[in-house]
């Protein structure tokens, strides 16, 4: 049984509550503990488009700046600009700004740096489909319109107290919606989503890359787009949210 939105956002903010109470680490656990996170988010958000490094694999890659044998250069590239596109929304969280059309490209650049130097932080020029899903893209004459849409309703969406994890849900899916790039859609998604969590006082949320989990993502972005049905994608989100939060809590508990 699918636990109820509320009952999720509810659960999310009491766990929030608790972890901004809780006595904090010292700086040099804490920063292994988010690093740990980092790492995980970065393997699972590749995971999801089809990249197979595992996570220890990831973890070499991006803290130690090893070569894994057998492993194609774009999958290690992809490993390295996400963990420097995690640095760039954290400082960007910290820093209070408000999201702008500008926040997304300079995240799409480094998701696609050394990848594609043509498209990135580039919106498309060509139209393009989704594999698996009906959802058709806007083509590429209505994507200037539909971005400048999409960071006006955001606005009145924090403008009118709308819930922190549902606007940072409504950032992703429509994101991906529009689809504004060629490639690196996904990624970029979820990191602008975990951007706004983090300038909220939220913990990275990481959205799972197993086939299950995938499955239930993609299912749920496509009742969004195709049928307007937002729920399920917001409760997954909502979800991951509430996860994340109970296990910086039990490390919490691990190092008191």
């Amino acid at each position: 049984m699918n636990t109820p939105l509320a009952t999720l956002l509810q659960q999310a903010d009491t766990l929030k509550a608790r972890l901004q109470a809780a006595r904090p680490l010292d700086a040099e656990a804490l920063a292994k503990v988010k690093a740990a996170f980092e790492v995980e988010y970065t393997y699972e958000s590749n995971r999801i488009e089809g990249n197979t490094l595992t996570l220890q694999e990831t973890a070499l890659i991006v803290s130690e700046g090893v070569t894994i044998s057998g492993k194609s250069m774009r999958e290690h590239l992809e490993a390295i600009n996400h963990a420097q596109a995690i640095e760039l929304i954290k400082e960007i969280a910290s820093s209070d700004v408000a999201i702008t059309e500008r926040t997304v490209k300079e995240i799409h650049a480094l998701i696609l740096h050394g990848i594609n130097r043509e498209q990135a932080g580039q919106y498309r020029a060509v139209p393009v489909m989704i594999v698996g899903s009906r959802h058709v893209p806007p083509q590429p004459y209505l994507i200037l319109p539909q971005m400048e849409n999409f960071i006006i309703h955001y606005r009145a969406l924090e403008a009118n107290g709308e819930h922190p994890i549902l606007v940072a849900a409504y950032l992703h899916e429509e994101l991906v919606k529009i689809h504004p790039f060629i490639d690196g859609n996904g990624r970029t998604s979820r990191l602008l989503m975990n951007l706004y969590l983090l300038s909220k006082g939220y913990t990275i949320a990481t959205l799972k890359g197993d086939n299950d989990a995938k499955r239930a993502y993609y299912t749920a972005l496509e009742q969004s787009h195709i049928d307007n049905n937002y729920e399920p994608f917001y409760r997954l989100v909502a979800n991951a949210v509430k996860q994340s939060l109970e296990r910086y809590l039990e490390i919490l508990h691990t190092f008191a």
